[in-house]
């Protein structure tokens, strides 16, 4: 095992790490799939119907279908958007998870449980992964040879801050989520097919809290740039407030959510970076699956392109190509998360705007698209000057 050298090592088997895998073993390149076995994140769990296309992901991992979704302003005004035509799915992690997994090894990559430790190089200048076998990273160290290594381990990527520059100018939301038995019917602050998003500053002060239906469980949670914010406190207060307190709760999860890019994802020499190592969750809304599977699958492109022509260059195309496509609507909702999540005035006036047709029409379509749609210039015009009138105050929230 010591001496063994695989084309790819990818370090992490959440949905980044595993679509990188499966296109990688799948095109025959020999891949390990590195995995740690404690693993873990708050989740919504949400995927659009692109992500089931793109993925060719089959909806019977779906645990629910989203119709609608209700924002509660800081006054406790609340504006349903009906989903339209499409729907929003929900997946149990754990099992969408572990699925992702599966169907890598099936594709031909060899899966491993251990936690990455470090990049060695050997005398030829193979770079060596060094690894621990177990539960822990204070384990015994195994080690094997890597002409490319992916780092898809995770919000504090231990690959991005060993191996990449600048890894450390990543900025976090820190989330937290109670995992609950979902409540037997639906009632005026709880339905299985909607989920509600809470824009309160008790709840959160500058970004939101949740309760994500996903069928026989629901997640509750919230998420904070502030650190010091009481996360189990405010989770605790929106179960109670919505009689969600006396329901089971199965698990409890928190960790740091990125909400930037990096400026760099590869080191220029055979590491690159994909999912939350790379920092591809979008701002304001948190939506991080897709994503993360879009960045995992062009982090695999870049690799096989690098390993096909040995030029390092082509690992940078991996992030040049995750911003040409989706790095305006970064920009755009990392603009609004800045603006609106401010304070509670200018979240009861953005919750205000939502009511507007115009807005939850352009919304759903570019969520269900994963692209900003500009094929309707009059109803972006309207936007504007809607939201100028409430930016100016000549709108009432």
């Amino acid at each position: 095992m010591a001496e063994q050298t695989y084309d790819v090592v990818v370090i992490g088997g959440g949905p980044a790490g595993s679509t990188a895998a499966h296109d990688l073993a799948r095109a025959g390149r020999s891949v390990l799939l590195l995995d740690r076995a404690w693993r873990v994140k708050p989740c919504g769990g949400a995927v659009p119907p692109q992500l089931l296309k793109d993925f060719d992901v089959p909806e019977s991992l779906l645990v629910a279908r989203i119709n609608e979704a209700r924002m509660i302003s800081p006054k406790g005004k609340t504006v349903d958007i009906p989903v339209g035509k499409g729907f929003v799915g929900m997946v149990d992690r754990e099992v969408f998870d572990e699925w992702l997994r599966a169907r890598a090894a099936t594709a031909g990559a060899e899966r491993m449980t251990g936690a990455f430790v470090r990049r060695d190089r050997d005398a030829d200048g193979v770079a060596r992964v060094v690894f621990t076998d177990g539960r822990s990273r204070h384990g015994a160290e195994k080690s094997v040879r890597a002409r490319a290594i992916i780092g898809a381990d995770g919000a504090l990527s231990q690959v991005a801050r060993q191996c990449v520059p600048r890894a450390d100018e990543g900025k976090f939301v820190f989330a937290y989520h109670e995992i609950i038995k979902s409540p037997t019917q639906n009632s005026e602050l709880f339905a299985h097919d909607r989920c509600d998003v809470y824009y309160q500053g008790p709840l959160s002060p500058d970004f939101y809290a949740w309760i994500f239906p996903h069928g026989a469980t629901t997640s509750v949670g919230t998420g904070s740039l502030q650190k010091g914010f009481g996360l189990k406190e405010s989770v605790a207060q929106l179960r109670a407030a919505t009689g969600l307190d006396t329901l089971e709760t199965i698990r409890k999860e928190g960790a740091p959510i990125p909400l930037h890019p990096l400026p760099r994802w590869d080191d220029g020499r055979e590491v690159v970076l994909a999912g939350d190592a790379a920092g591809v969750v979008a701002p304001a809304s948190g939506e991080g699956i897709f994503y993360a599977m879009t960045g995992g699958r062009y982090a695999a492109d870049a690799v096989e392109e690098f390993l096909a022509t040995g030029k390092a260059k082509s690992l940078a195309k991996a992030r040049r190509r995750f911003l040409w496509d989706h790095g305006q609507v970064f920009f755009v909702l990392d603009v609004m998360q800045k603006f609106w999540y401010s304070n509670d005035d200018r979240r009861e006036r953005f919750v205000a705007i939502c009511r507007d047709k115009d807005v939850q029409q352009l919304t759903f379509d570019a969520y269900m698209q994963k692209k900003l749609v500009r094929a309707k210039p009059l109803s972006h015009a309207r936007i504007f000057f809607k939201n100028l009138a409430h930016l100016t105050g000549l709108a009432t929230a």
